[in-house]
């Protein structure tokens, strides 16, 4: 009687590549300007491209670069198609900028020093920044609702942004 093979543990497997990269590829997405919607979009596209043809999974940060890098091209191939040709120049600045930030990870260290460092800020200013980023609100939307002047809302804010940046480029060194 033949013994049936065991599995073997080092075997690529494809789920487990996007369950560690998706939220990765999607933030990264993201992070060069894409809609959420089409940033899902882009991610699928993503990893069918990278499992239609070979793929050797080296080391998360070697199969991560090779992922954004994978993402990159499908997002500037879109904005292509799209005939927005004048934002490429714009995402290599913000890839560079994703590099800079997220390193060679998915963004995981980044958006926890993110989260540790919004608690310092005060509600008010925690607020401007959640209408601003999160529900894509006018500044005369934000003054009004924090009862404040545009100009107030927008000194709010920068330094609010100021506060958060220094804060999280202290967390990661």
């Amino acid at each position: 009687m033949k013994e049936a093979a065991s599995p073997d543990s080092t075997a690529f497997d494809p789920v487990r590549l996007i369950e560690d990269h998706q939220a990765g590829v999607w933030r990264y997405l993201r992070a060069l300007g894409c809609e959420a919607n089409l940033a899902e979009d882009l991610t699928q596209e993503t990893f069918l491209a990278v499992l239609q043809r070979p793929f050797e999974d080296y080391n998360p940060a070697a199969t991560g670069a090779y992922l954004r890098r994978t993402a990159y091209n499908a997002f500037i191939s879109f904005q292509r198609r799209a005939k927005k040709i004048t934002t490429v120049e714009n995402v290599e600045e913000l890839n560079q900028t994703w590099e800079h930030w997220a390193g060679k990870d998915n963004g995981e260290d980044l958006l926890d020093a993110l989260r540790r460092c919004l608690t310092v800020l005060s509600d008010r200013a925690t607020r401007a920044l959640e209408l601003r980023f999160r529900d894509r609100a006018s500044r005369e939307t934000i003054a009004a609702e924090l009862g404040m002047s545009e100009h107030g809302a927008k000194n709010l804010m920068q330094r609010a942004k100021k506060k958060l940046r220094e804060c999280v480029e202290g967390k990661l060194k």
